[in-house]
């Protein structure tokens, strides 16, 4: 079994930067990709970020791709989104997630990841 704990969220200005994280434990993730996902009040869970296993490609959505960033830290099994210029429509439940198989290279979609965690509000003010 793997735990996944996200931190790091909050209520920011817009404009403001917040770098969520994610810690794994129970086995090392770093034989899988991971993502991030989020869901706004009333919306559905929409890809936000994902990377590879061994942290060599990332992918993006498109509209979020110029101002967050995607990173881990394979020794300590935790996995990072760094969020700069923050809008309003930022504002959701981020949640971090675990790909089901081993050495892949990260996807868009939910079906790929099979442990997630629970999820850490950021709030975006005007």
């Amino acid at each position: 079994q793997v735990q996944l704990v996200e931190s790091g969220g909050g209520s920011v200005q817009a404009g403001g930067s917040l770098r969520l994280s994610c810690a794994a434990s129970g086995r090392t993730v770093n034989n899988n990709a991971m993502a991030w996902f989020r869901q706004a009040p009333g919306k559905g869970r929409e890809f936000v970020a994902a990377i590879s296993w061994n942290g060599a490609s990332t992918n993006y959505a498109d509209s979020l791709k110029s101002r967050f960033t995607i990173f881990r830290d394979r020794i300590n099994n935790t996995v990072y989104l760094q969020m700069n210029n923050l809008k309003p429509a930022d504002t959701a439940v981020y949640s971090c997630a675990l790909n089901r198989r081993p050495y892949s290279s990260g996807s868009r979609s939910v079906l790929e990841y099979n442990y997630w965690g629970q999820g850490t509000q950021v709030a975006v003010t005007s």
